[in-house]
């Protein structure tokens, strides 16, 4: 029997998908739990429109990080810390630092896409990624200044 999956389904496919699967299967387990329906010429349409839909979404949230990543694009930041007369930081920046920076300025961009792979311990210039999108990121420089 021919279905379309409503929703992921393990071992089946993901949601979506159009699955040729056992009849006892089809009936006793996916269309009674609401995982899937039949697959006839309403729902074939209704699963090509909702997958352009996705389609279409997906696009705009890249075209939305593109922009975003253009006005990031020549951004520098500025962070004072404390620091002891030799130079050395009390502490250290990591992401959530310079997100609430940036959130400061006006950009609302997650801590976890910001891509630190240690936290910063020494005072001077970094450049830093920005993960917009999984096709898309930005580079922004932060500069430690010793307060």
């Amino acid at each position: 029997m021919k279905v379309v999956l409503l929703k992921d389904v393990k071992g089946t496919g993901k949601k979506g998908d159009i699955k040729e699967v056992a009849d006892g299967y089809a009936k006793n387990f996916l269309l009674k739990n609401g995982f899937a329906k039949i697959a006839n010429a309403a729902a074939l349409s209704e699963n090509a429109r909702q997958k352009e839909a996705e389609e279409f979404h997906k696009e705009m949230k890249k075209q939305d990080a593109i922009a975003l990543a253009a006005k990031l694009k020549n951004l520098k930041i500025d962070i004072a810390i404390k620091c002891g007369e030799n130079g050395k930081m009390f502490g250290s920046i990591t992401s959530k630092e310079i997100s609430e920076n940036l959130k400061s300025l006006g950009y609302e961009i997650d801590k976890r896409k910001i891509e630190l792979p240690e936290p910063i311990k020494a005072v001077g210039q970094y450049q830093i990624s920005i993960k917009l999108h999984p096709e898309v990121s930005a580079k922004i420089e932060v500069e430690i200044l010793a307060q």
